[in-house]
């Protein structure tokens, strides 16, 4: 593997943990949200569904996504219909397994913050007569920063480190869908444990500096 082929699976990694983490971040705010200051019929179902990914095997969600994707099944035909679109083997097909994917991770930290804030907050922001957006926006995320923090850098590691779910779903095609962790797994199958270790010790470092980030800010909160 040339150093060219190497950089373009770090880029491509680093893109797929990019977007996968700000597109979570947009939609995940206002779920949490949601479930965090209303009950519903099927919160608990919708809910266990979000975590899903956090026990269930990334190779049968993706195998699930697959299919899903496929021209055969009422999704993909649609897709392809009316867009010309195969997500299969693509990019856009990886990142969509992939924000499925990573949802608890960004989720759970958000609505862990907001369910612990003080009910007070809210009540005296509506008592001034700010809206719920407002509220949302000026009052309570600027208290759960630490919580944002934690679920930014949470999910960006976990995007580094998905293996299954991109094999299933993006194969192995260099430049598109070739990932490190992929690349790493094939430079230990052809015993190139040189370029391996290059793959290894990226992810471990980026491993390594989210956590650490994710210890300090909980050790200022404590304080």
């Amino acid at each position: 593997m040339t150093d060219n082929d190497f950089l373009q699976t770090i880029l491509t990694t680093g893109n797929l943990a990019l977007w996968t983490t700000i597109i979570l971040l947009i939609i995940g705010l206002p779920i949490a949200y949601l479930l965090s200051y209303n009950d519903f019929k099927g919160k608990s179902a919708i809910e266990a569904i979000i975590c899903m990914p956090m026990v269930l095997p990334p190779t049968v969600l993706g195998f699930y996504i697959l299919v899903a994707y496929s021209p055969q099944n009422f999704f993909g035909a649609w897709l392809e219909q009316y867009f010309d679109l195969r997500l299969a083997f693509s990019f856009t097909g990886v990142l969509i397994a992939s924000v499925i994917c990573s949802l608890p991770y960004m989720i759970q930290p958000l609505q862990n913050g907001l369910t612990l804030l003080p009910a007070s907050y809210r009540e005296a922001a509506y008592t001034m007569g700010k809206s719920k957006t407002q509220t949302f926006v000026r009052v309570l995320l600027p208290n759960i920063k630490g919580n944002i923090i934690t679920a930014i850098a949470m999910t960006f590691a976990h995007c580094i480190g998905e293996f299954g779910i991109v094999l299933m779903v993006g194969g192995n095609m260099p430049g598109d869908t070739r990932v490190a962790s992929i690349a790493l797994y094939d430079e230990v199958q052809s015993l190139n444990y040189d370029q391996a270790n290059k793959y290894a010790f990226i992810m471990f470092v980026v491993s390594f500096i989210v956590l650490t980030t994710i210890y300090s800010i909980n050790k200022r909160q404590r304080i």
